[in-house]
């Protein structure tokens, strides 16, 4: 909110509240529609997602315009064009007289143009009334509005929902048959009939006797001061067919339409522009090599700070190192007075969520700042950090985040996804290749309760509370498991086999994995060293060589033993080699150079145990796999640390 000064709430609705606003750039008045999320049904998301990308695709003088959309206070804030004038329905009340016809077609024409750009773009409003169409200040011009449950339609696809407005919904939409174009047009003569006699054509006491009025088709005809032409056209809007009601088009070529266009002063060339979103000027061209390693965080211990508390400094909350990317040892980040809790990497974001639900980020100074190194100096100086707060988060709690190639993803306590970064590949699932500076939800996604995210080097996968499973960025070896090597710039539900319900999902760098609730693992993309297990391996340890993998463009279920028998409990993938966890035990396999798998093997795809060399019982948590190495974490085995 900090680019909107609020001002008064002008309205309430089922879906939330609406205010005023001041945009402090430009001091224009704008409208917010607040629309809470902490208890929305998956419903309710939906259509608040479908408002968001119905509105995007509009652009018309006739159609109230969309600005921008952001999460505020746990809610969903949409930014969009303030009409000072009301409603076409509080100004038909406000009227002692009937109107004159050309005042009529004045405001007609214009409902036509809108509906028509509507209809054009195959979306149906599916909820067109006086109520949803506004004025603006002299009261001139029309401009339609709420798109909250607007059907944008594919090629196949038909609207059966019964939604709008009773007093405006048509017969067919009474008897359960699809929603389509003549359904808008019904609703449309609705309105021209409201605007030419001052009252709404079907009006009754309760629905059923409103329902049979609609089915009837009977309506008090509208006052004899009016033409011939304006009765015909009401009549032939609400006429009971649809198929005898007139198109768009029929009705914008009839002379009392073509008459009222001709005199419409609406200037239809000054169409504003979409805002374009602010490229990331010091972001740098996206590389497909993905580098650098996971961070960890660490509360302070005993002994760490010993000598800062007896100076009386208090000891951080947190601290947190990195290494890699020519940084060779562990390099202390600077921290803010905060606790993290939760820490990504990628090739050049370092991110953390903190107890508190905060976003910090570590970013490089800009090149240039800072002392420079002396001529003839050999002494390698260690990169600085710079540590801040990622600003418009207000009143957003973050619980996970996870960093790509030059993109960061963050999934907030209410299971709505954040992108920003660099847009190419499509990663931030915008729909766009834009960079992004600041976080933006995933718009399509409004609808689900994502409950995990992961980033690859250049696409992500997302999980959700039904166990459904979305992916989106590059496609190439087949990673996205969407049975193409298509990119995607938002995200696309993938197809998970019916026999499972994804837990857990996981990027690689040209792959991914889904853990399932039974422990099974399924994956996708490159197979490169047998990384992903898909080589069909015996328990006598000999692999089948017709059978070997390259990759597979869906997700397949592990065919090495003994991954495919389950019990799974954690997976990770690195580069060329993966490492799992099976109740306590580890198993490795890929590509053994440099010690990756933990034995002496060199490159082998045949998962086996990897021991410790530990004395006392252990019990293994978790697993990460990077480029080159492997990380392990252990918790000791005592009587009462026995996991259940």
């Amino acid at each position: 909110m900090e680019k909107y000064q609020k001002i008064k709430v002008v309205g309430r609705g089922a879906f939330g509240i609406v205010h005023l606003c001041l945009r402090k750039a430009d001091q224009k008045l704008v409208i917010l529609k607040q629309i809470p999320v902490e208890q929305m049904t998956k419903d309710e998301r939906l259509a608040a997602q479908n408002e968001c990308q119905v509105l995007k695709l509009l652009n018309h003088p006739n159609i109230i315009e969309y600005y921008e959309n952001f999460l505020e206070d746990k809610a969903l804030m949409i930014a969009m064009e303030y009409a000072p004038g009301g409603t076409l329905a509080e100004y038909i009340q406000k009227r002692n007289s009937l109107l004159d016809e050309e005042t009529i077609m004045h405001f007609f024409v214009q409902i036509l143009l809108a509906l028509h750009h509507v209809h054009n773009k195959l979306i149906l409003h599916r909820d067109l009334k006086t109520q949803n169409i506004l004025l603006d200040k002299y009261q001139m011009i029309v401009k339609i509005g709420d798109f909250g449950i607007s059907k944008i339609l594919s090629s196949k696809s038909k609207a059966y929902t019964v939604v709008g407005t009773p007093c405006y919904i048509s017969p067919e939409l009474c008897e359960g048959k699809p929603y389509n174009q003549k359904s808008d047009i019904w609703a449309l003569g609705c309105v021209l009939y409201e605007l030419a006699s001052l009252k709404r054509a079907f009006e009754a006491a309760n629905l059923p006797a409103l329902v049979l009025k609609i089915m009837s088709g009977t309506f008090a005809p509208i006052s004899d001061q009016y033409s011939p032409e304006l009765r015909q056209l009401i009549l032939g809007m609400l006429s009971l067919d649809p198929s005898k009601r007139p198109q768009l088009s029929e009705i914008m070529a009839q002379p009392i339409c073509i008459r009222a266009l001709l005199n419409l002063y609406t200037d239809i060339g000054s169409v504003k522009m979409r805002r374009i979103e602010k490229p990331l000027s010091s972001v740098a061209p996206a590389s497909h090599r993905r580098t650098g390693g996971r961070v960890s965080s660490a509360r302070s211990r005993g002994g760490l700070f010993a000598n800062s508390s007896k100076a009386g400094i208090p000891p951080p909350l947190s601290i947190v190192y990195t290494w890699g990317s020519g940084i060779t040892s562990p390099l202390r980040l600077p921290m803010l007075n905060t606790e993290v809790v939760q820490v990504s990497a990628g090739r050049t974001q370092k991110a953390g969520v903190t107890r508190s639900g905060r976003l910090i980020m570590w970013e490089a100074p800009p090149v240039g700042a800072g002392d420079a190194t002396l001529p003839g100096s050999m002494e390698q100086v260690q990169p600085q950090f710079i540590s801040r707060f990622l600003e418009g988060q207000s009143g957003v709690a973050i619980k996970h985040v996870s960093c790509g190639d030059l993109f960061t993803a963050c999934l907030t306590d209410r299971g709505i996804i954040m992108s920003f970064g660099n847009g190419s590949n499509g990663c931030l699932g915008h729909g766009t290749f834009n960079d992004v500076t600041q976080p933006k939800i995933v718009e399509a996604l409004l609808g689900y309760e994502i409950a995990q995210v992961s980033c690859g080097a250049s696409h992500v996968l997302a999980a959700t509370n039904d166990r459904e499973v979305f992916s989106w960025g590059r496609g190439d070896n087949g990673r996205l498991g969407l049975e193409t090597q298509e990119s995607h710039s938002s995200p696309q539900q993938v197809n998970v086999p019916s026999e499972h319900e994804a837990q857990k999902v996981l990027c690689g760098i040209d792959c991914s994995m889904i853990l399932t609730t039974r422990n099974h693992i399924l994956a996708c993309g490159s197979n490169r060293f047998n990384k992903l297990g898909l080589d069909n391996i015996t328990a006598s340890e000999h692999p089948h060589p017709s059978n070997q993998v390259e990759e597979v463009h869906i997700f397949t279920p592990v065919q090495s033993y003994p991954l495919n028998e389950g019990n799974i409990v954690h997976v990770d993938v690195g580069t060329a080699h993966s490492a799992a966890i099976t109740e306590g035990e580890v198993y490795t396999w890929g590509k053994g150079a440099r010690g990756r798998l933990g034995r002496k093997e060199e490159d082998t795809g045949i998962p086996k145990q990897t021991q410790l060399d530990e004395t006392n019982p252990y019990f293994v948590t978790s697993v990460a796999c990077c480029h080159g190495n492997t990380l392990l974490a252990v918790k000791p085995l005592g009587d009462d640390s026995i996991p259940r």
